[in-house]
Parts: C-alpha cells; structure tokens; sequence
C-alpha cells in the first residue's frame, strides 16, 4: 500500500544550532519542504537581524541537494518593540512571532512577563503586519499543578488576548488538552489554529512512568490523561481546517536527557511522518474493525441486530492535516512536490551517533509501518 501527499512543512520546528543544528537539520530537510524554526537559542534570536543571521546558518548546514526553507520567528520579550516586527515583516524572512512565558521551557527564561501590559503594542502590531503570534501555552505560576497550565493559561490569558484583540492571528502550539482543542473550535476560523505533535497524538502520561522513568518520552507541555489524547487524536482526523502538523521536534543529546534533571523535548524528526500516519490509519483500521463487527452481529443475531456507527476513515484527511491547512492559514502557497507514504516496515534506530554524542529519537528500537521517501 502506498500514499502520495503533497510535500508537508514543519510548523514548530526547534533546529538548535553549531554541531547539533548540522546533526539533526537532514532528518528535517529530508521530510518537509519548509519549517518554522523556533527562536530559543542562548541567546534568543530577539531581533530581525539575528533571525535573518540564523537563517543563513541553516542554510550553511542544509545538505547540499535540499531545498529546505526556514522560516524564522522572533523571540517576545517586554522589551521587543513595535518597530521590531516592522523590520520583521519587511525582511521577507520572518514568519511569527513566538510567546514563551518566562520559565515555561527550555530557554524561556528570557520571555514574557507583562503580556497585557509591556507587550501591548507589539501585539497590536502584530495585527498591523498580519503576523501569527505562536504561542506556548502554559502558565508559569508554581502553585498550577503542571497538569492543569495549559487549562489555566486559556482561562486567564488567551481567551483575553483574544477578546481584546479578536484580529490577532494566534497558532496555539503542541496542543494538549481537550480544553486546548475546545478553545481552537470556538474561536473564528482563520485566526486561531493549533498545531500538533506526534507525542500526544500517541502518548498519554502513563508513558512517562511505565517500566521506569522514561526521560525520551518527556516533554513541555507534559503528556497528559488518555481522554485528553483521545480528544486531540478527534479533532485531528476530523478534517477541520484549525489544526495542523507542527512536529516540536526538540533535540538534546542522550547524556542531557538521561540526567538528574533531564531536558525537556522529543527528538522526533526523523518519525514523525510516520507516525502521523499511523494516527490517521489506526483510525481507518478502527473503522474496519467496527464494519466486520456488523457483519458478525448479523450472521449470529439476524436483520435485527442493532448496528454499530462506524466513523469515517482517516487516511483520506491526512494531507490536509501534513500539508495544506499550515500554509493555507499562513498565507502561504502549497508545496508542489510530492512525497511518497509506503508501506514498509523499518525499524527506528536505538540513536543517532555523532561526534559529540548520540541522539535518541523518539519511538526508538521500534518497527514502524510507513516509510516517506521522495517521488
């Protein structure tokens, strides 16, 4: 079996930089067409200047046949100004820009204080420039249990944002909640998205814990419940138009992973068209199961067996997911090229070795079912 889709982009891409951005940029390039690379670097890329210097490393590091384009975003800080995102938007370089709350994750610590206050003119600039404020969702306070931020962080700080400036384009990043997903629905089509990872598509926060602590399988946002994973996985393969693929592959070397006090990310790159389409499959596959369920109860109960609903597959909503609803609510033109779904076994490597150590990827020494490769 095989699926020819348009060319995904990557909508929340972290790169790094120096030897690890040389490591892991093919893994990316290899997959996506484009991809929106974040800005927490030590130091954060604040400024147009240091994002367009960025992309030119990036460009340096790209394979010499890859025609991968980076699409910068600005670090926002109290201090950012208005002017800033003018610059931005003049460069042609630079796509969005992304709110950390300061603490929130790796390299947050340089974000955002007084969003209402300090920050309010740059968001009104934002809108000015139709330009995509990227937001990570959580709140900060210590006394929120770390399960309930994103939840928080809608109540007191999005959905505000929102009602006071309701032009504002804002991409909720690495969705993780049903709250998450309910918000994304209710808000006008066009200005508030999601994107989506392959963790919490397919992990829950049983998968932290089981057999052990399972330090590859952390990340911020944390994993959550099962109902909350459920609640993304139906929102995904409904075919609406607010949720995209945006992959937060997030790569630290295994010695900083398996630590006293391992980094939060999921190297996922090299995986994660893959594993998207074991989402959307497993949801056709559950369809089947449901149909040949009918079929027994006919056989052993007659005409009058009570029927189960099947849903509707899913693999036919697959491109849209991977490659037109990203570019679509960023304005941008679809990818032309094509890239190849097949169907066939490979198993993920335990890590990727480098000089300067190893990478573990996510759903590593496992066999996964569908292998991209170009057309």
């Amino acid at each position: 079996m095989e699926l020819t889709i348009t060319r995904p982009d990557d909508w929340h891409l972290h790169l790094r930089d120096g030897d690890l951005l040389k490591a892991v940029i093919p893994h990316s390039s290899n997959h996506f067409r484009r991809g929106i690379v974040m800005p927490n670097l030590k130091p954060p890329i604040t400024t147009t200047a240091a994002a367009v210097s960025y992309r030119e490393a990036i460009l340096k590091a790209l394979p010499a046949s890859s025609d991968f384009t980076p699409l910068m975003t600005l670090y926002l800080t109290d201090t950012t100004s208005p002017n800033e995102i003018k610059l931005a938007r003049k460069s042609g370089a630079v796509f969005g820009v992304k709110l950390y709350p300061a603490g929130a994750t790796t390299n947050s610590q340089d974000g955002v204080t007084d969003l209402f206050g300090k920050c309010l003119p740059v968001l009104e600039e934002l809108v000015e420039q139709n330009m995509p404020l990227l937001v990570h969702g959580e709140v900060t306070d210590p006394s929120v249990d770390v399960f309930d931020r994103e939840k928080v962080f809608i109540d007191t700080v999005l959905r505000p944002l929102i009602e006071r400036l309701p032009l504002l384009k804002v991409v909720m990043e690495h969705i993780t909640t049903a709250d998450a997903v309910r918000f994304v629905e209710s808000c006008k089509e066009g200005f508030v998205a999601a994107t989506v990872t392959p963790q919490h598509l397919l992990l829950n926060r049983n998968s932290l814990f089981q057999g052990g602590l399972q330090p590859h399988n952390y990340c911020l946002p944390v994993l959550k419940r099962e109902m909350h994973r459920q609640a993304i996985v139906s929102a995904v393969i409904s075919g609406s138009k607010r949720f995209f693929l945006g992959t937060d592959s997030a790569p630290h070397e295994k010695r900083n992973k398996e630590s006293s006090c391992g980094c939060a990310g999921i190297f996922n790159a090299p995986v994660a068209l893959s594993l998207y389409a074991k989402v959307f499959e497993e949801m056709l596959i559950s369809c089947q199961s449901l149909v040949q369920q009918n079929i027994t109860a006919l056989r052993l109960r007659g005409a009058g067996a009570r029927m189960l609903a099947p849903p509707a597959g899913a693999l036919d909503k697959l491109e849209a997911f991977t490659s037109f609803n990203g570019p679509d609510f960023y304005g941008l033109p679809r990818n032309t090229s094509k890239i190849k779904l097949s169907k066939t076994p490979w198993e993920v490597p335990n890590s990727y070795r480098f000089s300067f150590g190893e990478i573990v990827p996510m759903s590593a020494g496992q066999t996964l079912k569908w292998k991209p490769s170009f057309v």
